[in-house]
């Protein structure tokens, strides 16, 4: 009797290239099973791996390959980061000492997060404890999410050792940073880490403001950017309903040409470095100081033009007039609003209140950047539109404005 010599695994293979076809031909809407089913194959994989995992590094087998350890061979071979590899080496290693874990793992119990948390635990406070409670722990797992579970094992390890708990949180307060990159290709990159406390203040500050509006085609990861924007750009003044209070100082470096949008005139020069198109630095000048500086080589002089920001009087006038965003459609408070010039002071337009108009930032954007049109009508309703013709971004077609004198 001939017995045929295919492993497990290859009839797992098998069955992954039979697949694509097989799933092209389910109807759409009947695909949330096959992705849980998919989850959990994935999830209860990870169990036999971990196994393996053990078995394989105590033999040291990554030596047949030329490796000096299990975390870089399975870095290269299993095509993880650094950071995963020795994520599943350790947990590999807990999970040895905590078989129901294991082996909820592998019946589809539980999910390979709800193991890690579990392995974390072990390694804060040694298995000897997990083990002791590991029954109820493993009930909470099945019913929760992996991030609900977290919670619920943070606050076993502080019942258990709260000393314990209070050096990780400590040793998780030493690994906060924030880099702010320099900008490329008109983006700057932001990347860092906060501790739960920091993480829950940032937040609190910014899900209010990263709400969506009414129409808003934002991403849910776009609004949150523009909420922290908004955030900071809010200053000292986050503590006024109107906005009219100070705001963090940004410098910007550009000539009268750039600000009149005329052909040719070079871009605005940020001070933390990078460029503005002629636009952006029109939308920003709708509400700033501006400082016209003379001379050749040494500056001369410096005329402050405050003016040219609005004042805290016709900036309440305005809120009392507006209410809020007048673009239509939108209702974002003026505490989020600029001050927007329907005629820019550039091209002669005044600072008083009838030409002038709250924006929230993201339609500031819109009616400078974008090329809409913004106007208020006799009976005061406002009303935007798209320009007829397409202008390439950063570009705006000659006007023939002659550079308002500052």
């Amino acid at each position: 009797m001939c017995r045929s010599s295919e492993t497990p695994l290859d009839r797992v293979m098998s069955g992954l290239q039979d697949l694509p076809g097989w799933l092209a031909e389910q109807p759409a809407d009947q695909l949330g099973d096959i992705i849980i089913k998919g989850r959990e194959i994935i999830d209860r994989t990870e169990a036999m791996a971990a196994e393996a995992t053990r078995r394989f590094e105590k033999a040291r087998g990554y030596q047949a390959d030329g490796f000096l350890g299990m975390v870089p061979w399975l870095r290269v071979k299993g095509k993880l980061s650094g950071g995963a590899a020795a994520e599943r080496v350790e947990v590999a290693h807990q999970l040895k000492e905590l078989p129901r874990t294991e082996e909820a793992l592998a019946r589809g119990e539980i999910g390979y997060q709800h193991a890690v948390t579990m392995a974390r635990t072990a390694e804060h406070l040694g298995a000897t404890q997990v083990r002791k409670a590991e029954a109820t722990l493993l009930k909470a797992a099945e019913t929760m999410d992996p991030g609900q579970f977290v919670g619920v094992a943070r606050n076993f390890e502080h019942q258990v050792d709260a000393q314990a708990a209070l050096t990780e949180a400590n040793r998780a307060h030493e690994r906060r940073y924030l880099r702010i990159g320099q900008p490329l290709d008109g983006l700057v990159r932001i990347d860092g880490l906060l501790d739960a406390e920091g993480g829950a203040i940032v937040r609190t500050a910014l899900e209010p403001l990263a709400k969506p509006a009414k129409g808003d085609m934002r991403t849910a990861d776009q609004r949150l950017a523009d909420a922290l924007v908004g955030r900071c750009r809010a200053g000292t003044g986050a503590g006024h309903p109107d906005g009219a209070g100070p705001r963090p100082q940004l410098i910007i470096k550009g000539s009268l040409d750039t600000l009149a949008g005329i052909d040719g005139a070079p871009a605005g020069e940020l001070e933390w470095g990078g460029t503005l198109p002629a636009e952006t630095v029109r939308r920003l000048a709708c509400d700033s100081a501006v400082t016209r500086i003379t001379g050749l080589g040494e500056l001369e002089r410096e005329i402050t033009h405050a003016g040219r920001s609005i004042p805290p009087a016709t900036r309440r006038a305005m809120v009392a007039r507006d209410h809020h965003c007048v673009f239509p459609g939108c209702d974002r408070p003026a505490s989020w609003c600029d001050g927007h010039h329907l005629v820019h002071w550039a091209d002669g337009g005044p600072t008083k209140l009838d030409n002038l108009g709250l924006l929230c930032r993201t339609h500031h954007r819109k009616v400078h950047e974008e090329g809409w049109k913004l106007r208020r009508e006799k009976e005061g309703r406002w009303v935007a539109a798209p320009t007829q013709h397409t202008v390439a971004r950063g570009f705006r077609s000659t006007r023939g404005v002659r550079p308002a004198r500052a």
